[in-house]
């Protein structure tokens, strides 16, 4: 692994299992990897396998049963890294408008001020939704929504975003513009991010590199490096190179070789 000075998550040896009267049911075993800050990876394995539940351990809603995270170099506990989390859903509340829902995290957290206003402001003119600031949910499109929702989670300044399935409510067409798009957006913040993906074209066309997970309970089958020689290295881009195509098959390969 990288020497600890730029990883800036480690995981080591991640068990985790889920209790209930039945007795325990195993999600993830022997899971360990590291990230360097502003590495893009997705994660992709058979449905079901515990893709989400390593998110939710990586946030902090579940902890491990056996095994270390550390972000920063400090145990998760002790860890004060900002971490971004994009769900499935938008999320966004329809009693509030686009700039009231986007500063929602800053009111929580305390954080509002002049200076995080103005951020605010900055990334939803950055980001093409300058003229939606005062209007409702309800009156965006899909993909604009899921914008807005990426803003909210950026005017926080997070140092890793984890990203559950963000795009997989959107219909085909708004998915792989809205998938160029935060990919672009991700890349241009030097964010560090992580992508949970049933979509292995979504997980080929953003990532770095992907993490394949073997069937329940899961642990990591391979780690398979993406590498595109192209001039300009976007999402949509990447999906016209021959290199596309035989990193899907190799991907697909090796979910379906265990089926």
């Amino acid at each position: 692994m990288e020497s600890n000075a730029e990883q800036i998550l480690e995981l080591k040896s991640i068990y985790y299992a889920y209790h209930n009267m039945e007795g325990e049911t195993v999600a993830l075993t022997d899971i360990s990897f590291a990230m360097k800050e502003g590495e893009f990876v997705a994660i992709v394995g058979p449905s079901g396998c515990g893709k989400s539940t390593l998110l939710s351990l990586i946030s902090g809603l579940l902890e491990p049963e056996k095994g270390l995270i550390k972000i920063n170099g400090k145990y998760l506990k002790e860890s004060t890294t900002n971490i971004g989390y994009m769900l499935q859903h938008d999320q966004l509340f329809e009693w509030r408008t686009i700039y009231h829902n986007v500063i929602l995290g800053l009111e929580i957290q305390h954080m509002l001020t002049t200076k995080t206003k103005a951020k605010a402001h900055e990334l939803l003119d950055t980001y093409g939704l300058k003229q939606f600031e005062n209007a409702r949910p309800s009156e965006l499109s899909g993909g604009m929504r899921q914008r807005a929702a990426l803003v909210r989670t950026l005017v926080l300044e997070p140092d890793i975003l984890l990203l559950d399935e963000p795009f997989s409510a959107l219909d085909y067409q708004t998915r792989l513009r809205v998938g160029d798009d935060i990919g672009q957006i991700i890349k241009k913040e030097h964010k560090t991010a992580i992508l949970v993906t049933h979509d292995l074209s979504e997980a080929v066309s953003l990532a770095d590199r992907v993490i394949i997970l073997t069937p329940r309970p899961a642990s990591i089958q391979q780690t398979l490096p993406l590498i595109f020689h192209l001039e300009e290295d976007t999402p949509l881009n990447r999906r016209n190179t021959p290199e596309f195509k035989n990193y899907f098959n190799l991907i697909w390969k090796e979910i379906n070789g265990n089926e």
